[in-house]
């Protein structure tokens, strides 16, 4: 059997609801080269496994390894992804974004033809149709940023690069839905082993060391995190102190910023809310008054994991969104 150009890795952890629409479009996806399907779980409790090897019984190149929970590690795992891939490029997938159409490996896959000094790519995420408004728009508005749907576009450091909001965004990397070069992941360029940000060291690691980041917008994924009202203010928590423990700037946003922002962000949100046409009359009316909340909660985890010590375990553990869902199973 011939060697794969691609193989798509896909980490799981009790990834039921969206595992079926993952698989189904996978298989349907048409590319001019050979791919094969990596799934490495780390202790499932749901029907996750049952999935992967019905699907398994049907299609040969899917692949599955078990790990126990504790040697999971966002970066430790997508190294042992990459060690044992046999694709050149290992394309990375969460186990909660969808392939929105059936090109979307073949476009994952083509930046690379364009460079060599390309390693990594990042596919465009679409957010689903019936997420928080709030999140919907920062989405829309993250990725519309990295350039228009018609074109491909590389990020490199140049003098250009005369700034940490400008380094930051030439930076930003998401890897729920991206592609590298397997050779540079196991030598070069491996993932760093942290808890947490591990796609957004990794950016800057390519960056840094002189290569080209791509952004694929018609290599697209429907993805948005499911969080309920009371999860929102730790996961915020949890994203702002894992920056920070990466040695990454985080500034503390004032109260009056906060405010500002808030302000902003809810007059933007009644106005996208109002057009949006995923939501019947009924969902507008309860978002209008819900979801200025969820605005509140963002900030309200941003300062916590801001201002908290490092040092400080104890705190980190008890509003740690990943440290509660752990312990809850």
């Amino acid at each position: 059997m011939s060697e794969p150009k691609a193989t798509v890795f896909i980490p799981t952890y009790n990834g039921e609801p969206y595992l079926t629409a993952i698989f189904e479009s996978l298989l349907k996806q048409k590319t001019d080269f050979l791919f094969d399907i990596l799934v490495i779980d780390s202790g499932s409790k749901d029907a996750t496994l049952d999935i992967v090897k019905k699907y398994q019984q049907v299609d040969d190149r899917i692949t599955l390894k078990e790990i126990p929970n504790t040697e999971y590690g966002h970066g430790k795992t997508r190294n042992y992804a990459a060690q044992i891939a046999r694709g050149e490029i290992v394309v990375y997938l969460s186990h909660d974004a969808i392939p929105a159409h059936e090109n979307w490996l073949y476009e994952m896959v083509r930046p690379f033809e364009i460079n060599d000094k390309i390693v990594g790519v990042m596919g465009k995420q679409i957010p689903r149709a019936h997420c928080i408004p709030m999140l919907k728009s920062e989405i829309r508005s993250v990725f519309a940023g990295f350039g228009p749907d018609f074109g491909t576009t590389l990020f490199y450091k140049d003098y250009f690069v005369n700034s940490q909001g400008v380094y930051d965004a030439v930076c930003f990397y998401s890897d729920a839905n991206s592609a590298a070069r397997r050779a540079f992941l196991n030598g070069e360029l491996p993932y760093k082993d942290v808890r947490y940000a591990e796609d957004q060291l990794f950016g800057r690691d390519v960056i840094d060391a002189g290569y080209y980041k791509a952004y694929a917008p018609r290599g697209a994924v429907v993805h948005s995190n499911d969080l309920t009202f009371k999860e929102y203010r730790h996961r915020m928590f949890d994203e702002t102190l894992g920056l920070r423990k990466i040695g990454l700037p985080v500034a503390t946003p004032s109260r009056k910023t906060i405010a500002k922002l808030l302000v902003r962000g809810i007059v933007r949100d009644v106005f996208n809310i109002a057009r949006d046409g995923d939501y019947s009359l009924r969902r507008k009316l309860y978002w209008l008054v819900v979801n200025p909340f969820f605005h509140i909660e963002k900030w309200r985890g941003v300062r916590m994991g801001a201002l908290v010590s490092l040092d400080d375990q104890s705190v980190a553990d008890k509003y740690s969104l990943e440290n509660r869902r752990k312990q809850s199973n």
